[in-house]
């Protein structure tokens, strides 16, 4: 058997070797490859870099997992193998306390470690701004597009903008002109509070470059807080399968500095796209406290 002296010869270099091969990795690979960072490392939002860290933590604790079982099992597999000429089953063994203990307890204390920083990173995620928030978006998703209002002053909805959207069209070829997307407008470096409804089925709201999507319901809003932290264009699309056209449920979302995030906003009000647009085009309208369908009310109203 080799010493231990030339075990600990042959392990520098391999140290050597993975200190270079990690110190040229780019920031993708340093984040498991996972979309939303640039080439100097700059995150999407200021939750990117706590989900990529999350994502890679939990497959580097699994793979080392994985690597150790599959070298106990091959180590099983040789040392416990029947030898020539033996016959019969091996001697068997039962009630090892210690193995027992170690492969009860070792699970355990990973699941739970597991459970810990995802419940920790899950909460700082889902915390919300409220009156904090330095810009009030809604975002209603329908089949099978998205609209956007932008709150007024003092998150008044009197005083809102909006854009209405139609779902992609594609060419005959199956090309999308991304430019006639609906498009979503955030200014860099600033709280954005994001309350988002649907007007029909369940829809997701997925930002691919911010690793993250939420749940778009009708009759129960959700909502989503976050500072987006690069200026740029990202994709978007509904990430919940929502009927014939969901994979034509496409948006952009452009990160802009705050005097081009306002002028925007003025041009749509320059355009008459002003008030609340959250009830307009609602498919459904019976729900829960409803008295009537619509057309029980329209009657009684031309009874009147």
């Amino acid at each position: 058997m080799p010493s231990k002296r030339r075990l600990r010869w042959a392990a520098i270099p391999l140290g050597i070797a993975a200190a270079v091969a990690l110190a040229g990795c780019s920031p993708t690979e340093l984040n498991g490859f996972l979309p939303g960072f640039v080439e100097d490392g700059t995150a999407a939002t200021n939750q990117t870099d706590r989900v990529a860290a999350l994502w890679v933590n939990s497959w580097i604790v699994l793979l080392a997992v994985g690597m150790i079982t599959w070298a106990l099992m091959g180590w099983a597999a040789v040392a416990y193998r029947r030898r020539k000429g033996q016959t019969g089953l091996p001697v068997q063994m039962r009630y090892n306390m210690p193995i027992e203990i170690f492969y009860t307890v070792i699970p355990l204390i990973l699941v739970m470690g597991m459970f810990f920083f995802t419940a920790r990173d899950q909460a700082a995620i889902e915390t919300q701004w409220g009156d904090e928030a330095d810009v009030e978006i809604t975002a209603i998703g329908k089949q099978w597009a998205f609209d956007f209002m932008y709150a007024g002053e003092d998150d008044a909805l009197s005083d809102a903008v909006w854009t209405m959207g139609v779902q992609a069209q594609p060419d005959a070829e199956g090309n999308i002109d991304t430019e006639k997307l609906p498009t979503l407008v955030l200014p860099v470096d600033q709280k954005v509070h994001i309350n988002l409804q649907s007007r029909d089925v369940i829809h997701s709201f997925w930002i691919i470059d911010f690793l993250y999507k939420k749940d778009m319901y009708i009759g129960k809003d959700n909502s989503w807080s976050f500072i987006p932290t690069r200026v740029g264009e990202y994709a978007g699309k509904c990430a919940e399968l929502c009927g014939e056209y969901h994979s034509m449920m496409l948006f952009n979302v452009k990160v802009v500095e705050q005097d081009e995030y306002d002028a925007y906003v003025e041009s749509l009000r320059e355009e008459g796209n002003t008030g609340d647009i959250t009830d307009a085009y609602d498919r459904l309208s019976n729900l829960p406290g409803t008295t009537g369908t619509t057309s029980e009310t329209d009657s009684e109203e031309e009874g009147e």
